[in-house]
């Protein structure tokens, strides 16, 4: 039987959260070493290839990897040919354009032009550049960029910017953001039939997984009165679970909440007399 090679970031902000999905999938691999570049599950068809973020694209697109975990940002930035097959939800980022803090007169995107701005993402800032008619002298770094307009190797910088406090640190103040990222999981264009299955078969626990995270369990007992009402609050996946109490003007009822809607539903419900709300976490939800 094929099995899967997944490419995944050996360290860094994706290597723990890449990990704990095949974890919540089912699927251990264990790497006890951080010198062991491949690991192979022992409970589902897969081989986890632990490479550099940047080289991830590069070996899907060339089938070294068959599919693989890797940032958006890295995607673009490289330009290899792989298809986005799922967005996972976590390593949200953005990129944005920064300047010193103590800059005067800054005047919108506009404030750019003819300035020398440092990035490590050279292909991305351009199409920014190009996008917003702006023109700009690109000076390209491969370490940390925060510290350049302080040297002064530019005016400002183009950088990946998570919580801002690498910016505050280094006197910068972000201006504009321009690009979201986030995780997601892509896959060699030319992927043959038994592969496209195994990864169907791990898409499918990835969509338990993401289902249940914005979902809650809720269990409540309410008035018979106003089940009607209650109801119409929940709807659940199909319809609620409702339940005979000891007390027969009482019932018991169960459904799933999406996180978004929690707090403004738990207030209706409370209005139509809704009594021990009990909430609890999904770990995996099949739809």
């Amino acid at each position: 039987m094929e099995r899967l090679k997944i490419a995944i970031q050996k360290s860094g902000r994706l290597s723990d959260k890449s990990v704990e999905l095949f974890e919540k999938a089912g699927i251990s691999a264990s790497n006890n070493s951080s010198r062991l570049l491949l690991a192979s599950a022992s409970d589902f068809p897969i081989d986890i290839l632990y490479l550099r973020d940047d080289d991830i694209p590069q070996c899907v697109a060339d089938g070294v990897a068959d599919a693989g975990i890797v940032g958006e940002n890295v995607i673009w930035e490289s330009g290899k040919q792989v298809e986005t097959v799922e967005k996972l939800g976590f390593g949200k980022c953005r990129l944005s354009l920064a300047i010193p803090r103590d800059t005067t007169e800054y005047n919108g995107l506009q404030w750019f032009n003819g300035r020398k701005i440092a990035t490590t993402y050279p292909v991305i800032l351009r199409k920014v550049l190009n996008d917003n008619n702006i023109q700009a002298d690109i000076h390209v770094i491969s370490g940390s960029v925060e510290i350049c307009p302080a040297i002064g190797l530019a005016d400002a910088i183009f950088d990946i910017v998570s919580t801002g406090s690498t910016l505050l640190s280094n006197g910068l103040v972000e201006k504009e953001k321009m690009v979201y990222s986030e995780a997601v999981l892509i896959k060699n264009e030319s992927l043959d039939a038994e592969k496209q299955q195994i990864l169907d078969k791990l898409l499918f626990r990835i969509h338990a997984i993401k289902a249940a995270k914005s979902n809650k369990y809720i269990l409540l007992n309410a008035p018979k009165k106003n089940l009607d009402n209650i109801i119409r609050l929940l709807p659940g996946m199909k319809s609620p679970s409702v339940l005979p109490l000891a007390d027969s003007d009482w019932v018991s009822v169960h459904s799933v909440v999406q996180e978004s809607e929690f707090w403004e539903i738990i207030d209706k419900l409370q209005a139509e007399g809704a009594q021990g709300i009990l909430v609890v976490p999904i770990e995996k939800m099949i739809l």
